[in-house]
């Protein structure tokens, strides 16, 4: 292989290559369909010619056929008359026609033929059609499925699934901190909800505690002479005079 033929190779194989990849299958489809459709347009234009050419073939055929009859019938009229020799020239007037006639038969009949083949042609042409035009609107279908599938997969490609799962994992430890110390801060509050109540049980019992001690030291110290019995406001000792009473004892205690 020369070199030239070896240069027109690789110019035809990247032409190839560069054609194949700007083919567009949705676009491809829809100019076969107008391509099917103008060569059924232009077939239904030969048709009707020929369907024409037969109508006058017809009209030809049956006008000398026509022609052929009434002839015959002039000779036979002739005859009738005794003229002969009219009648031998009606005779060759109908041979004349009736020839035609035969000669149009047989080109009526081949054009029928060809009427007919072309009516077929034309119904499987529309057939063809009818079953492109669906195969087209299905592939185109298949088609955007596909583009849809590929974009799909870009995009799913271009997604970094080890940075978003370590995203969710960081988010997901910053939602328990969240929790724990919002549940930290809820046990912290009843804690000290707890000892308040605590404190405030403690001190009761502290005083009630107190306040019976100082009873019982009053009902033990005498009364003094002379003095009148303590009447019942009295006998309710006040929490001074109790302390009082307290710090009188621990006085006499010391003194002791």
């Amino acid at each position: 292989m020369g070199l030239l033929d070896r240069i027109g190779m690789v110019v035809k194989s990247n032409v190839n290559a560069m054609v194949t990849a700007a083919e567009d299958p949705e676009k491809i489809l829809e100019q076969s369909i107008i391509d099917m459709q103008e060569d059924l347009v232009q077939l239904r234009q030969a048709v009707a010619q020929s369907m024409a050419a037969l109508k006058r073939q017809e009209q030809q055929y049956n006008q000398s056929a026509t022609q052929s009859q009434e002839w015959e019938k002039r000779a036979m009229l002739a005859l009738q008359k005794g003229d002969e020799n009219l009648a031998r020239e009606a005779l060759s007037r109908k041979k004349t026609h009736a020839d035609a006639a035969a000669t149009l038969k047989v080109g009526l009949d081949q054009q029928t033929t060809q009427v007919d083949t072309l009516k077929k042609n034309l119904i499987a042409i529309e057939g063809k059609i009818s079953e492109a035009k669906t195969k087209k609107e299905m592939l185109k279908a298949r088609l955007q499925s596909a583009k849809a599938q590929e974009n799909l997969n870009n995009m799913l490609g271009k997604v970094n699934t080890n940075s978003a799962a370590a995203t969710f994992e960081r988010m997901e430890e910053r939602v328990l901190l969240a929790e724990a110390k919002a549940g930290a801060s809820a046990e912290l509050g009843m804690d000290n909800l707890e000892s308040q109540f605590a404190q405030l049980e403690a001190g009761s019992g502290v005083d009630d505690e107190l306040a019976a001690l100082k009873a019982k030291m009053l009902t033990s110290s005498p009364a003094p002479q002379g003095a009148l019995p303590p009447s019942d406001a009295a006998k309710k000792p006040t929490v001074g005079a109790a302390i009082d009473a307290e710090l009188e004892a621990l006085r006499r205690q010391m003194g002791n």
